[in-house]
């Protein structure tokens, strides 16, 4: 990330810091890896250590109904019912030890509690809605196609603009960073990266709330929910400086690379964390080689799953899909476009599709959440005529 500095903050760090009325500001390290990774220095109007209760924890630890998958799957996000609360109606359908992936569909903003993840950064993708991810170090609005990711230890609440609100959420247990292909030995983003600095969306620090009382901070670690009281509020930082902090960006703003022949799916990579990577399908130009196939070619990926979120548009390798879908493709399983996807791209100059890439690099364990929303023919859904003659109605 970019250095990013906001408010009012001393000449040097470490040295005392007083307010217009002679009284101390408190300074705050907010980082990783101990004190050697990425961090910023934050300043309080009060001690962000007054705890004066610990509530009852919840556990919140996905189950897996299937621990060793080897089945192509399909589920249907957008059946997820809405819930008021964001973290309650968090419905995770794929993990492992990396990541989590799933869907939330809040009708309510958060304004009775504020919510930090302890162990895992957060990457949310707007697929329906708007609004303002409200944080300790500033706000940040988003809308329709916004990635937000937001570091773990980041204290913050989710307003939105009204109850008709769907988004992608992913955990993930490593910071979530941009390509290392794409920045250079300082972390600029370099010439030939599909988006740079300008298209991030930084936060706006809001005025400082000087507010005591029972502030409610609901705090995940290690798959428990904790209900954490502090005696003051923890939007009352006047300044800050640093690398790390929470930030958006618009799929809309990714600029696609194409070629003359198909390119693999690395090209759309956005994303990264320890053994996965984030990918952006956009509206696009097709391959312009006089006999380009613009679907892609069957494959095998035989060291990492694939997860593919269908945002908007019709996607040019699958059939009968539709917004809100998921599919998933194990490793070790060769998976390719649908019967007449590739004959129909054939000739094709563009795309309008829009969709999400996930690919872990360990397997997935799958939870009775997605079984419950699967189309259980989609593993049939490459043969034709007679081949599916006998084919079960269900798997499992």
């Amino acid at each position: 990330m970019i250095y990013h500095k906001l408010g009012k903050i001393p000449a040097k760090r470490h040295t005392v810091f007083m307010s217009d009325n002679d009284q101390y500001y408190y300074e705050q390290l907010f980082g990783t890896e101990g004190f050697h990774g990425v961090s910023s220095l934050l300043y309080h109007i009060s001690r962000p250590t007054q705890i004066k209760s610990v509530g009852k924890a919840i556990d919140l630890s996905p189950k897996a109904a299937i621990e060793k998958n080897i089945t192509p799957r399909l589920v249907k996000g957008f059946h997820v019912p809405p819930q008021d609360d964001f973290i309650e109606g968090r419905t995770v359908f794929f993990f492992n030890d990396d990541l989590t992936i799933g869907v939330s569909a809040p009708k309510k903003s958060m304004t009775d509690y504020f919510y930090k993840n302890g162990n895992a950064d957060e990457m949310l993708f707007i697929h329906e809605g708007s609004g303002t991810l409200k944080t300790f170090v500033g706000d940040i609005d988003f809308e329709y196609g916004d990635y937000l990711i937001i570091p773990r230890g980041t204290i913050y609440q989710l307003h939105f603009n009204d109850e008709n609100n769907r988004l992608l959420v992913v955990e993930s247990f490593s910071p979530i960073k941009t390509p290392e292909r794409y920045r250079n030995n300082v972390g600029q983003l370099l010439e030939h990266s599909p988006f740079c600095e300008r298209d991030i969306k930084l936060p706006v620090l809001a005025d400082p709330i000087d507010e005591k009382g029972d502030f409610l901070i609901k705090v995940k670690k290690d798959n428990m929910l904790h209900d954490i009281t502090y005696a003051t509020h923890p939007f009352d930082v006047v300044g800050w400086d640093g690398y790390f902090y929470p930030y958006g960006f618009s799929i809309h703003d990714f600029e696609p690379i194409t070629g003359r022949i198909h390119l693999p799916p690395p090209i759309h990579q956005t994303f990264e964390g320890h053994n996965f990577v984030v990918c952006s399908f956009v509206p696009r130009l097709y391959d312009y080689h006089p006999k380009s196939v613009p679907a892609p070619y069957n494959h095998s990926n035989i060291d990492s799953e694939e997860v593919l979120y269908y945002v908007d548009g019709d996607f040019m390798s699958r059939n009968h899909i539709e917004k809100g879908f998921f599919t998933l493709h194990p490793g070790g399983i060769p998976h390719g476009p649908h019967p007449g996807a590739m004959e129909r791209s054939i000739g094709k100059e563009k795309t309008e599709e829009l969709a999400v890439m996930i690919d872990p690099f360990r397997p997935l364990k799958i939870t009775q959440e997605a079984l419950d929303l699967q189309d259980s023919s989609y593993v049939y859904s490459w043969l034709e005529g007679d081949d599916l003659k006998g084919i079960p109605p269900q798997i499992e």
